[in-house]
Parts: C-alpha cells; sequence; structure tokens
C-alpha cells in the first residue's frame, strides 16, 4: 500500500532499525556509570551526539536529546524566554509554525507575555522586512520554522536570523521537516527537531542553543542531558535516531532531485485531470517531497477515505487539526481554500510507479465526493439583482456548493449573501471567489452566523 504522509512520520530508515536491534544489546546501562556497561552506554550516547551534531551544524556540547520534537519546542521556547526575560516579554512567531511553537506562544500570552504573529503571502512564506521591522527593544525571542509542514514552502531562514542577529534577538527555528535534507542555513540561535520525520524512531527530539544565548531551564532541575531535558536517555532510540539522520543526509542529495520530479509530475498533473483544483504553496522555494492541493466542492477527510480505499495513505488538512472542524491554521493563513486538501508527502524511494496510479486514481475519487456532496452543475441566468442562500447549520464545502450552484442566477454586477454559521466558511467563500474569478465584497452580520457578500463579475 503506498504511503504518502512522510511529512507526519517518516517508515523507520532500514539503518535505524540496525542501529536500533544492535544498541538493545550493547546500550541498556546507565551511561552515567563509571564501570564497563555504562561506558560502553556512554561511548555510544557520545558518538550519536556528535553525529547528530555534525548533521545540525553545532558543536556537541550545544546539543541534547529530548523525548520529542514537541518537547525540544516547549523546553526551547520556555528556556529562551526565561533566559531573556529581563530583556522583555515579547514573542515573535509565524502564523504558520506547527502547532507545539503556536501552543508554546499560547501559553506565553496566558502568563502575560505579548505575541506577535507575523502574516505569511499566498505561498505561505513570511517576508524578513516584516519580521525585521516586529522586532522590539523587548523582543525576548523569535521563531521561525525552516520549511512548512504543510504545504512544503522554504522559509527565509536565513534573512531573518540576519536581522535578528542585527537586533540582538535570538532565533529559534523549528527543523523538524528539513533536517533530514540539509542543514538549516543562516546564523540561528536555537534548532529542533524530530527523529521520526526523517525516518528515525519516534520519542526522540533535537534541541540546540548556541553558546551566548541566554537560557534557562524550567521546572525541576536534572543532572541529564545538562539539565534540559530530565529523565534517562532513550539510549538504543537516540543511537537510532543519529544513524538514520546521517543515512539520510549521504542519500539526500540524488533521493531529493528524484523526489521533485515525483512532485512536479503531481502539481501540474493534478490541475490537467481534476477540475476547479488549487494547488498551494511555493512552486519552486520547497521541500522535495510535499505536494499540496485543494479540490473545490470536496469534504477532505471524506476524499482521504475514497483514496484510502483505493490504497493511497494521505492526509487531508492540518496534521495538528484533522481530528477536529477547525479549518488548517495553515492555510488559513495563506488566505486558500481549505475544502477538499490533500497533502501528498513521498517518502525516500517512494516509487514513480505508484505516483502515476495516484493520478490515475485520483480523479474518479474526487468526482465520488463530489457526486455525494451534490456539486454543482451549470445554472440559467435569470437577471436578479441578488439572491440570499442560507447554508446555516451546513458545514463546509455545502455553503460554498450553494454559493456556486446559484452565482449564475443574478446578472453580473448583483450579489449572492451566502448565510453560513461554519467558520470555515470565512475562509473558503474568499478563496472560492480568488479561484472563478468573481469579487469577495466582505463579511456582515447576521442573526445567525454571518452574511458573506459576492458580487458576481462574469
Amino acid at each position: 500500500m503506498p504511503y504518502f504522509d512522510a511529512a507526519s512520520s517518516a517508515p523507520l530508515h532500514p539503518v535505524a532499525r540496525q542501529a536500533l536491534l544492535a544498541s538493545l544489546d550493547e546500550g541498556w546501562a546507565d551511561p552515567a556509570r563509571l564501570y564497563r556497561e555504562g561506558r560502553r552506554a556512554r561511548m555510544l550516547l557520545d558518538a550519536a551526539r556528535e553525529a547528530a551534531a555534525e548533521a545540525v551544524g553545532c558543536r556537541t556540547d550545544e546539543l541534547v536529546f529530548t523525548s520529542s520534537g514537541t518537547a525540544a519546542v516547549h523546553t526551547g521556547v520556555a528556556g529562551a524566554l526565561a533566559g531573556r526575560r529581563r530583556v522583555g516579554h515579547h514573542l515573535i512567531v509565524s502564523a504558520v509554525e506547527h502547532s507545539s511553537v503556536l501552543h508554546a506562544a499560547d501559553t506565553h500570552e496566558a502568563g502575560g507575555g505579548t505575541v506577535t504573529r507575523m502574516a505569511v503571502d499566498r505561498s505561505g512564506a513570511v517576508d524578513p522586512a516584516g519580521y525585521a521591522a516586529a522586532l522590539r527593544q523587548d523582543t525576548a525571542l523569535a521563531c521561525l520554522q525552516s520549511a512548512n509542514h504543510e504545504v512544503g514552502t522554504v522559509q527565509p531562514v536565513a534573512e531573518v536570523a540576519e536581522a535578528c542577529r542585527a537586533a540582538g534577538v535570538p532565533l529559534l527555528v523549528d527543523a523538524a521537516q528539513s533536517l533530514g535534507w540539509e542543514p538549516v542555513e543562516g546564523d540561528w540561535s536555537l534548532l529542533t527537531a524530530s527523529a521520526h520525520k526523517w525516518g528515525g524512531p519516534a520519542g526522540v527530539g533535537l534541541l540546540a542553543v548556541r553558546k551566548g544565548v541566554r537560557f534557562a531551564v524550567q521546572g525541576p532541575a536534572d543532572e541529564r542531558e545538562s539539565g534540559r531535558a530530565a529523565g534517562f536517555e532513550n539510549l538504543p532510540a537516540i543511537v537510532a535516531a543519529a544513524a538514520s539522520l546521517r543515512a539520510v543526509r549521504d542519500e539526500a542529495a540524488q533521493e531529493a532531485v528524484r523526489l521533485r520530479e515525483l512532485t512536479e509530475r503531481i502539481r501540474v498533473r493534478v490541475p490537467e485531470l481534476v477540475p476547479d483544483v488549487e494547488v498551494v504553496g511555493d512552486a519552486v522555494r520547497r521541500l522535495p517531497g510535499i505536494v499540496t492541493f485543494s479540490c473545490l466542492y470536496v469534504d477532505g477527510e471524506t476524499l482521504l477515505h475514497e483514496l484510502d480505499r483505493e490504497g493511497f495513505s494521505v492526509s487531508s488538512g492540518s496534521s495538528c487539526t484533522s481530528s477536529t472542524l477547525t479549518p488548517s491554521h495553515v492555510l488559513k493563513a495563506m488566505g486558500v481554500l481549505s475544502e477538499g486538501n490533500v497533502r501528498v508527502s513521498l517518502p525516500p524511494g517512494a516509487a514513480a510507479e505508484e505516483v502515476e496510479r495516484f493520478l490515475e486514481v485520483l480523479p474518479g475519487a474526487v468526482a465520488a465526493v463530489r457526486e455525494k456532496l451534490g456539486a454543482p452543475t451549470p445554472t440559467t441566468v435569470r437577471h436578479q439583482d441578488a439572491l440570499v442562500v442560507d447554508a446555516l447549520g451546513k458545514l463546509c464545502p455545502l455553503p460554498v456548493i450553494e454559493l456556486a450552484k446559484v452565482i449564475g442566477e443574478v446578472r453580473v454586477g448583483g450579489t449572492v449573501r451566502v448565510l453560513a454559521d461554519d467558520e470555515a466558511a470565512r475562509l473558503d467563500i474568499p478563496a472560492w471567489c480568488e479561484m472563478r474569478g468573481q469579487e469577495y465584497v466582505g463579511e456582515e452580520p447576521a442573526d445567525h452566523g454571518a452574511a458573506y457578500v459576492v458580487r458576481r463579475v462574469s
């Protein structure tokens, strides 16, 4: 069964499996002990740290292993903010960060701190000049992911890091999605990553803190990992994580070229095969294996199940919010369509034949979902100045489907008011207008929900 959701968790790399099994026999003892078994475990831990630090591009004494990428983010954000509390309590994050960063920002804000959430353009990238302008005298920390986990857009980390360095503000980079491909460029101050994103075992994160960065560990003191990650190290998993990181880096240059060709094939072919599709994310500055597109008049979760029945494992919407009805915060920040969203993230080794079969299956799967939801058909134009569509109580994409059904019934220049109480309509109706060349007038108050006003242009 083709697994196309590597951005959520990559399959275990063969080198990781070999290292894990070997270290279960050799690395079970306490690396803090001085007897033979402890010394052997310490050698394994030191070797793993050296390999990981080389891949990250930092000193070995700057890097610690945590219990997850999320733990690394939370420890890094809290420690950097606490270390610079005399400077101020202002935090900057981008609007498309991973949920672990955004949750840390929410916690900081709830505790009395201030947070600036930087907007992104329609491709999902931040503006370095905007980041520089947001820096203040009381800014304690700035955060920026190296590449987006949902749409694959690579962020201008080097430019933002330069602005932060000039302002004397540390920059924390979440490199979970990109570290398996290449080191993070720029003069960053803190970096986090997660082993299961590059084919290592789950339960291992990395936190690098450059020398000279003020950092105050929060919570009870612990002797392990420089006091920054409490608890006994999961040595077999750490060894496997470091070994697989080195292995995927050795393969990265050649594999990146191959996966870029496959994802470009998807980017080009999907709009040709399926009508009313928007491919999102930067077309050039993006990770090799990720391509994301949104289909009008389709519920993403339903499409996911259709593709699953055909044997394909893909992600729909945000991996962080797929269990809720909340629209993806990434797609919302980008201002693109959230309904019918599919993220294809190819793992290393993905076969071209599997991609071709996916492209053969996709049109039928989308058509089946649209038929179930009653997607619009051409309508007869009637000269009316305005129509009101009552979509209250209906979840997206139904409000958009109802809008599409009646837009042809108003004259050019006339308006349609869509009454809807689903939060996703606030994002999807303007996105629909952008895709279909209609004018989104704006949102008006209503007795229930809101009225979204659309003017027919063509």
